[in-house]
């Protein structure tokens, strides 16, 4: 089970057992790590219907081609200025 789906239920129980009733602002309100809305709507409404929160794993961005040649570049840029110093230390 991942941290988040963990961290959701962990919120939401703490909610009913506060005999609060859970809502996107209360849940929102008590992650330790921010989550977006839609994510937290449908982690309640999951738990809504069946008393449980779906598994919910986080997302890594995959960047496109261009910016992973930008990021190569600019790594490119960084190592070379750092072996540029380093040559005319020696």
């Amino acid at each position: 089970m991942s941290t988040i789906t963990q961290e959701l239920e962990s919120v939401i129980a703490a909610l009913t057992t506060e005999g609060k009733e859970p809502s996107v602002a209360l849940i929102k309100a008590r992650l330790s790590n921010p989550l977006p809305i839609p994510v937290i709507i449908k982690a309640l409404q999951a738990w809504k219907k069946n008393a449980k929160v779906p598994t919910i794993e986080k997302q890594t961005k995959t960047l496109t081609a261009d910016e992973r040649i930008a990021q190569l570049e600019q790594q490119v840029t960084a190592l070379s200025e750092r072996l540029a110093k380093l040559e005319a230390q020696q």
